[in-house]
């Protein structure tokens, strides 16, 4: 997709820049990354499933089991400067389309709706590279951070903070169900260029797809629907993170199974982010 405006105007820079072969390659670096981090997070989600691991099951578990291994500190450098390049390169889809913003109808709606997951995929792998830095350099212990229960806690002190709580909670589920949507109507498939794939590889990568959306989303759906019941119950120790998320469904009847599914499903987005990788198309 070509990028309109004055050749010379700095945002047509960044977005050149954007399209530079050294950030795509940096940003399959990036890719390969994301991938990494989910396939960790299924392990560990795995082993809480069955009963053989303490360690939190989620980003920070993840980038903290990578620490302990042999070469896990360079690896972790590899992996923030590869994430930064993907927000980067992420955000350059901001640029592509910051002109459809006035424009007028479906132009304008596409528009916005584009930069709006641009601008959402920029902070997380951006929170992501930041996360890895602080692993890389010593100073990302896990639960060093507030608690979602805490910070629950905290915007219920502010004025309509029970409604915000509750309204992040949907936006949250919404989410979730966006994924298993785009897991379920295949429309994944619209991300990545796969006209050089074989067939079979196709395949592969439509079924990874239609698994690990959905596996993904459904996590995000419990999150979600945890923190609307911190707002229905004003209790913010309802409220939890992945890693809570994802322990209280393996305490309920059949959570294990259920945890099992959500892990295998989560595996599946990230070996799907290394097919990425291959075909990094951004639209």
């Amino acid at each position: 997709m070509s990028v309109r405006g004055d050749a010379g105007s700095p945002t047509d820079a960044a977005a050149r820049a954007g399209d530079s072969d050294a950030l795509e390659h940096l940003a399959r670096v990036g890719l390969i990354a994301y991938g990494l981090v989910h396939v960790l997070v299924a392990w560990l989600a795995l082993q809480v499933a069955w009963g053989v691991s303490s360690a939190p099951a989620d980003q920070s578990g993840a980038l903290a089991t990578l620490a302990q291994q042999p070469l896990g500190e360079p690896l972790l450098w590899v992996l923030a400067v590869g994430l930064i390049a993907l927000a980067l390169w992420q955000a350059a889809e901001i640029l592509r389309w910051r002109h459809g913003l006035t424009a007028s109808g479906k132009a304008r709606t596409t528009a916005w709706e584009r930069t709006g997951k641009a601008v959402a995929k920029t902070v997380i792998y951006l929170t992501l590279a930041v996360l890895a830095f602080r692993f890389a350099t010593g100073g990302g212990q896990t639960g060093s951070t507030s608690t979602p229960q805490q910070a629950t806690a905290g915007v219920f002190g502010w004025p309509g903070g029970r409604w915000l709580v509750g309204i992040a909670g949907l936006v949250v589920v919404g989410i979730g169900v966006y994924n298993v949507y785009k897991g379920v109507s295949k429309s994944f498939l619209k991300e990545i260029d796969l006209s050089d794939c074989p067939a079979r590889a196709t395949r592969l990568v439509t079924r990874l797809g239609q698994v690990g959306f959905p596996g993904k989303g459904a996590a995000f759906v419990l999150i979600g629907g945890l923190l609307v019941w911190a707002a229905v119950t004003f209790d913010a120790a309802k409220a939890a993170g992945l890693d809570g998320a994802l322990h209280r469904l393996g305490s309920v009847p059949a959570g294990q199974v259920l945890l099992t599914l959500i892990a295998v499903g989560i595996a599946a987005f990230g070996i799907y982010c290394f097919v990425r990788a291959r075909y990094p198309e951004r639209t």
